[in-house]
């Protein structure tokens, strides 16, 4: 039996006509948020320092009260743009993920290209450059999230991939209906975050309301579902985002007719900060000495 043929979904911004209904299906509450493909036009893009032909959609930011450990961003880049100094904090590791056109990533001197359902993990700190040096618009997503180094752990190592070179791995009890793309080993615990691809045949389910204390960007990338986000139903389709706070309960449906495939981040493998960050730590309060009895 032939694989169905792998797409992914990537906006192209514009504008809808003056005709067009506002009508639109984004929503932001203070569990989930939902960003419609729609709502991805030329007047909410954003530029960077050092991006030359470059505009990028913002999708996700660290928000106090809500979800604080990552950023994602979908990033546009034109025939002969990209960067020589693409990241400008230290502290910050990075996952780019192509969803369309080419990518030429050099990194500490090596050169990778990267097609579509190209990978890269960087670690923070890496000396990395971006360029498309191909005929064709190249769009990918970045998400960067600020690294939480443990003492006794070295840092992760540099990661070029490709999920078409890898076998998903099947949810036990699903007949393979629900499968998970993995680049980086589960048991890793250099790691912090992970950013997988799930996908979902049709008829599939997430048969519980999951409700964990993991945050989660998830970008649609092919197909459609209803999504179960705290207490709502919600239809997505691809190009569609869906941003969750901690806790958030979560289910889904993929109803067909084709397989519903999402990219997904999740914090993981890291104690709970128990202060806020950069807070001292408080000082323990003096004994109180007794004098010696005479």
């Amino acid at each position: 039996m032939t694989s169905p043929k792998t797409s992914y979904y990537a906006p192209e911004g514009g504008h809808p006509p003056q005709t067009q209904l506002l009508t639109d299906r984004a929503v932001f509450t203070d569990a989930y948020a939902v960003i419609p493909k729609g709502t991805m036009r030329d007047i909410v893009t954003s530029f960077l320092p050092f991006w030359e032909g470059t505009r990028l959609w913002v999708l996700s930011r660290p928000l106090s009260g809500f979800a604080e450990t990552f950023s994602q961003y979908i990033m546009e880049v034109q025939p002969g743009g990209g960067s020589d100094h693409p990241e400008t904090d230290a502290g910050a590791e990075g996952v780019l993920f192509v969803v369309g056109g080419e990518a030429t990533l050099t990194v500490e001197g090596e050169t990778h290209v990267l097609t579509e359902g190209g990978y890269a993990f960087l670690p923070p700190a890496t000396l990395w450059t971006l360029r498309n040096t191909g005929s064709e618009v190249l769009r990918f997503h970045w998400i960067r999230k600020a690294y939480e180094a443990v003492p006794g752990l070295p840092h992760p190592e540099v990661i070029i991939a490709n999920e078409q070179d890898i076998a998903p791995t099947q949810m036990p009890g699903t007949d393979g209906k629900w499968a998970t793309t993995r680049f980086v080993d589960p048991s890793d615990l250099r790691h912090d975050m992970h950013v997988t691809v799930v996908t979902f045949e049709p008829g599939a389910v997430i048969p519980f309301a999951e409700t964990h204390v993991m945050e989660h960007g998830l970008y649609v990338l092919e197909g459609k579902a209803v999504y179960r986000l705290n207490q709502d139903w919600v239809e997505v389709e691809a190009g569609d985002y869906m941003w969750l706070r901690a806790f958030c309960p979560q289910a889904c449906y993929a109803g067909g007719p084709g397989r519903f495939r999402y990219l997904l981040y999740k914090d993981v493998n890291r104690h709970m900060a128990l202060r806020p960050s950069g807070a001292a730590q408080p000082m323990p309060a003096p004994r109180k000495v007794s004098a010696p009895a005479v």
